[in-house]
């Protein structure tokens, strides 16, 4: 958006401030929408599942009680790894909402500072003589 000539600046204002709220909304709304992601793992042979929400942290762990057959090393690892996997996912998934929401967020014009105003005033001044 391009800064407007003087007798436009009440619609600029307007369009600034719808803008700004489409993107504040938008930015909400992503927010929502991580609170909701669920990254899931499981283990090649299925003795291992996990899950993990939008914001990385493990929801759920289910083992298997037959990967109880293992030495406690290798439960250790295939635990470890299918929670960095639920991980990975709900990260995943959760860019993927960060970055649809960037366009939004983008659209915004960058904010109105004193030389717009003090170049309206000028301007006011001008325009009496």
């Amino acid at each position: 958006m391009r800064s407007p000539a003087p007798q436009d600046d009440a619609e600029y204002l307007h369009q600034y401030v719808a803008q700004s709220r489409r993107a504040i909304q938008a930015l909400h709304d992503a927010r929502s929408s991580i609170d909701q992601v669920e990254g899931r793992a499981q283990s090649d042979d299925g003795l291992v599942e996990a899950s993990a929400d939008g914001h990385g942290v493990p929801t759920r762990l289910r083992i298997d009680p037959r990967a109880l057959r293992l030495d406690e090393a290798a439960l250790g690892r295939k635990t470890a790894e299918v929670l960095r996997a639920a991980q990975d996912d709900a990260g995943r998934q959760a860019r993927e909402i960060a970055d649809g929401v960037r366009d939004a967020t983008a659209a915004v014009p960058a904010p109105l500072d004193e030389t717009f105003v003090r170049a309206r005033v000028e301007q006011a001044i001008n325009d009496l003589y």
